[in-house]
Order: C-alpha cells, then structure tokens, then sequence
C-alpha cells in the first residue's frame, strides 16, 4: 500500500521537552561541613542527563523523533508496512519490531560500517531485539491487524546509553505511527497500551548513579538497564558486574533509581505526545 507522507504532525506539534531535572525529586539536604562527591558530568547521583525528544523529524515517515539523552543522540522512525512475517501469516495479529545501528562516526572514532562487513555485529542484534521487545510490551497486537511497524534506531552520536534512549524515543517514534493511523481509520484507539521508557543505572566509585554516561559506564564496578513501563511494569533486566558481585542490597538501590528515573521519561513522553 503506498502510504502517502506524514502529513499530521506540522512543526506546532514539535515540542523540546524540558531539562528532566525539572521533575527531579529534591536533592537531600547535606549536613554542614558535607562535601558531595560529583559526578563527571556534576550530576547528583539520582539525576537525569538533559533529556529532549523532538517529533516529526522525518518528511516521510509515519512516526519519528530525534530523543538525546545528554550527548547520546538517537534518530528514531517508525514505519507502517501492509504485511507481516511468514510465520504470523493468517493469525489475525500484527508485529512490532525494531533494527538499530550507528553511524560510522557516532563515536571517537569511525567505525566500519556493519553494511560492508557483510553481517551484523552480535551487540547489534541483542540491542534491536531489546527494543523490539520492548515496544511490543506495551502493544496490542491483535488490534493492530496484520501489519508490521518497524522503528529504525540510528545512533548520531553515542556516550552511553543508546539502548536506553532509542526505547525511550522508540515509543515516542510508534505512538504517533499508531496516530497516524488512527487519524486515517486504519486502526481503533487501545493500541498502545502503557509507556515504555529505560535507563541505565551502576554502581561507580562505590555509589549507585542513576543514567551513566560513558565516562561513568567505561569505569562502572557494575551496570545495568531496565525497561520499564509507565505503570511501574518491568519488562527487562540487564545487570553485569564489571569486578567483583554486586549485592542484593547494591541491586535494590539500581532498582529504586530506575524506577525513579523510568517515571521521570514516562512523564517527559507524556510532555512529547500531548
């Protein structure tokens, strides 16, 4: 089916979310003579990099946004297509699944491109099939019909947390690719049914930090994402100890950041959409 382009969301409907400390909870108050170990980038240990989502960024697209967490930039787009893999051929339910990359120059230095290798890298497919896992999650697939959404994450420019922000800005991309389709009578609302949003969370210099950047993530003792959605659900947990195991007690405080953190996104995705 040729689609034609995204017409529904003009630049009124771009919205700059703002700094997420906006909706930090208050900084505990330190006792006189305290000094406060900062971060590298002079955060609090429970802080948010500065966070925006940007809609509408593609002309053809049914869904996109530019999401930058901090100095990682993420481009996400959803695309609708009228089809569905062999497999789910017949059985009355759609497919949401993602593809992840990064640009040769998203990092210090230029990387080959995956395209001239031949194949995808190990850490690409375990990352696109995080974020596939992650939007379905949260989707109706029977609602959806037999149609496939595919939400494309390119890394413009990385340091830390790609994975994190491309499922953050990868629902932002598949919401309005759903209202897109729901403004044309293609679909009935419900389709969506919560937020989904991560973050990394570690434990560096022996504190739990909450969104590390790479600063943090290349001296981290451990680190790990969660994916979580709006309602508190958790949908996946990856934890690795860099040194020497982390405890139950130094895994509870990780959790308690995320779900901090996850609440804070979900908020600014619900900023972004309107």
């Amino acid at each position: 089916m040729n689609l034609p382009s995204n017409r529904l969301l003009n630049a009124a409907t771009i919205m700059l979310i703002p700094h997420a400390a906006s909706l930090r909870l208050p900084v505990p108050i330190t006792r006189p003579g305290d000094i406060p170990d900062m971060r590298p980038s002079n955060r609090q240990p429970d802080e948010l990099r500065p966070v925006t989502i940007e809609r509408a960024v593609s002309l053809h697209a049914e869904g996109s946004c530019l999401v930058k967490f901090g100095n990682t930039h993420v481009l996400c787009i959803a695309s609708l297509e009228e089809r569905v893999p062999p497999w789910l051929k017949g059985r009355g339910r759609g497919w949401v699944t993602a593809e992840y990359g990064m640009l040769p120059r998203s990092t210090g230095e230029r990387m080959r491109r995956e395209a001239t290798a031949g194949r995808q890298g190990g850490r690409t497919l375990e990352i696109q099939r995080l974020i596939g896992r992650s939007l379905r999650a949260v989707v109706d697939l029977v609602a959806l019909g037999e149609r496939q959404i595919t939400v494309d994450c390119d890394v413009i420019q990385a340091d830390g947390g790609t994975r994190t922000a491309a499922i953050t800005g990868g629902w932002v991309a598949l919401h309005d690719c759903i209202h897109w389709m729901q403004a044309r009578d293609m679909v009935k609302d419900g389709i969506i049914r919560d937020h989904v949003a991560a973050v990394s969370c570690g434990l560096y210099g022996g504190k739990a930090v909450l969104d590390l950047d790479y600063a943090e993530d290349s001296e981290a003792d451990a680190d790990a994402n969660f994916v979580m959605t709006g309602s508190g659900g958790i949908c996946e947990v990856q934890g690795t100890a860099e040194t020497d195991p982390f405890s139950q007690e130094q895994f509870d405080e990780l959790m308690l950041l995320a779900r901090k953190g996850i609440a804070e996104l979900a908020d600014l995705q619900k900023l972004a959409v309107g």
